[in-house]
């Protein structure tokens, strides 16, 4: 087929056929994907060339080898996939330097140059569905059949993770099952000094795997930004790039130099994860957007396949497995799945890694108090000249002062804002990855910086005062914590006079009660925050109970700020015992 802008691209068009018979389920997200495939054929800008795709499979199904030694023989799922890589073409028009037949000089004309459209995907499947093997046929062809690769690289959290990508191509090199194979591995790689068809051309050497005839070398980095920043990659892959306790975003490291190189390509995958705030939450927010068709800018040159059950309760439907692990009953059985959600049920310590691992549920490997859905931010509104109550969690150190306005709505739903500050010096300290968030907060302006090595708690009031007059805030009830509050309070209580002030002590006694009516109000998304720091500071959240089962707040690592939440509660608190001030 030559390049056509009216094909329905051949394994799309099977897969589509299969769902609309009802033999295949899917999730919102993967039918949220194909209104998107959709969007391509309808649109004439875009071409699609089968002999790309084919010439791909051919490949891996005529050279590859598993890691045991068989044949491989890819999946459906690889096929459809790796069709959105493959299949899709535009043209761009650029000047492009024509040197003149005698050799001297020569000047620019305006040519069409044909690109590869997709140069991200990310792939959020099941544990057992095989998708290490997608990235090592990748990794495989633009090694030995892209002759412009020059540089590859396969990142993981660990080097046991990154192995799983690697030793399928290390094994088709001691195999050399298909002719390509056998003309790359003939000779030795010892033999540098006699004839070049003596050598060997593919080889799996101390950097990684090097093809000698085309200069590509395919070597493992670490998940660090540092080692990532700078490379001009042709091919990538990140595998489990929301598994790890990940505060960087390698993914966009990564692209910073692969964007410098034509028909660039970065496939991300992973299965759920159970680690909060890290840049995978970031990433899969970002991600949902373009499947809703949030963004302005469709952005076509990203594909994204995201399986998932659509709720906990298809978990004990064996129909609805499909739409977590599109592979179930080839590369992993129903047996195995079936054993999981037994021991999800017999040991409530797996419930989370199982639910997530296997069936694409955003869980947490803690008990966090918030789950993943309840910490996405709403759409941007604003209070202004309507009554809120005030909470107050101050600090002098490394934590957030923190201020959470609490605005009741006719609905029984509450508009939260947040103000938080911090001092120079923490900002300075702080790590390079956790520096782009608070960067963000800055931004948004729900964190200020203050001069100094400390919080001045006088200057802290003077622009909360102002940010309240600016914002046209009704303040009606302040709530706050003691520790460190009492300037704040006094000045506070001078300034507005003493009604409507509450003390809140901490502990499970007193925290009990008020946060389990918050979480039922984050349940039915009743709270209507719109900041990425809120975001960050409930998905931080985690309870400790004590033995009459009261909870408090908790956090489970310093850097883990949960102020915000703190103060929320105390604003939530303050309105309770001051009902008849918002009558």
């Amino acid at each position: 087929m030559a390049l056509s802008n009216t094909a329905v691209p051949k394994y799309y068009g099977k897969f589509r056929d299969a769902v609309m018979r009802g033999e295949i389920p899917i999730c919102r997200e993967i039918e949220m994907e194909m209104h998107r495939i959709d969007d391509l054929i309808a649109n004439p800008a875009f071409y699609y060339v089968d002999h790309m795709v084919e010439g791909f499979v051919d490949y891996c199904e005529s050279e590859l080898t598993l890691t045991d030694g068989s044949d491989l023989k890819l999946l459906d799922t690889f096929k459809l996939w790796a069709e959105e890589i493959f299949g899709w073409y535009y043209f761009e028009e650029r000047n492009v330097y024509q040197p003149d037949p005698d050799g001297h000089g020569g000047h620019y004309i305006r040519k069409w140059i044909k690109r590869r459209l997709t140069t991200k995907q990310y792939l959020i499947v099941a544990r057992g569905a095989a998708k290490s093997m997608y990235a090592s046929c990748l990794q495989s062809y633009f090694l030995n059949v892209d002759t412009t690769t020059t540089h590859q690289i396969t990142v993981a959290p660990t080097m046991k993770q990154a192995e799983e990508v690697m030793s399928p191509i290390r094994t088709s090199i001691v195999r050399s099952r298909g002719p390509l194979f056998k003309f790359l591995t003939e000779g030795s790689i010892q033999n540098t000094t006699g004839s070049k068809a003596d050598r060997v051309k593919l080889s799996s050497t101390k950097k990684g795997v090097e093809n000698f005839l085309t200069g590509s070398l395919l070597e493992v980095r670490p998940m660090s930004i540092d080692k990532l920043q700078g490379l001009r990659v042709k091919c990538s892959t990140v595998d489990e790039w929301l598994s790890g306790d990940i505060r960087e975003d390698p993914i966009g490291a990564i692209e910073q130099g692969a964007s410098k190189i034509d028909d660039y390509l970065i496939v991300a995958i992973s299965s759920e994860g159970t680690v909060r705030n890290g840049s995978g939450d970031t990433i899969k927010m970002e991600l949902m957007k373009i499947l809703r068709g949030d963004i302005e800018e469709a952005m076509p040159y990203i594909s994204i396949w995201y399986y998932r059950l659509d709720s906990v309760d298809e978990v004990a439907d064996p129909r609805m497995w499909l739409k977590a692990n599109p592979n179930l009953g080839k590369t992993v059985s129903y047996e195995t799945y079936q054993r999981d959600v037994d021991r999800a049920e017999n040991a409530p310590a797996t419930r989370n890694d199982i639910l997530a691992k296997r069936f694409g549920i955003p869980m947490e490997g803690y008990t966090y108090y918030f789950t993943y859905e309840e910490t996405i931010p709403h759409r941007k509104r604003k209070f202004w000249q309507m009554p809120c109550a005030l909470g107050c969690d101050l600090s002098q150190g490394d934590d957030f002062c923190a201020f959470t306005f609490l605005f009741p709505l006719r609905n029984g739903a509450f508009g939260v804002k947040t103000r938080n500050y911090i001092s120079e010096l923490t900002l300075m300290k702080l790590p390079a990855a956790m520096r782009i968030k608070y960067d963000q907060f800055m931004a948004e302006g729900s964190l200020v910086v203050l001069e100094g090595a400390t919080l001045d708690t006088l200057q802290v009031y003077e622009d909360l005062d102002d940010h309240i007059i600016k914002c046209g805030y009704d303040v009606r009830a302040m709530g706050y914590d003691p520790y460190n509050a009492k300037e704040f309070v006094e000045r506070w209580a001078a300034e507005n006079g003493p009604f409507g002030i509450e003390k809140v002590i901490q502990g499970a006694k007193t925290e009990s009660v008020p946060l389990g009516e918050l979480k039922k109000l984050s349940e039915e998304r009743m709270l209507l925050f719109d900041e990425e720091l809120m975001t960050f500071a409930m998905g931080n959240c985690i309870t400790l109970e004590d033995t009459n089962g009261n909870r408090k707040l908790f956090k489970k690592r310093y850097e883990q700020k949960i102020d915000a939440v703190a103060a929320m509660m105390d604003a939530y608190i303050a309105w309770k015992h001051n009902r008849e001030a918002f009558e």
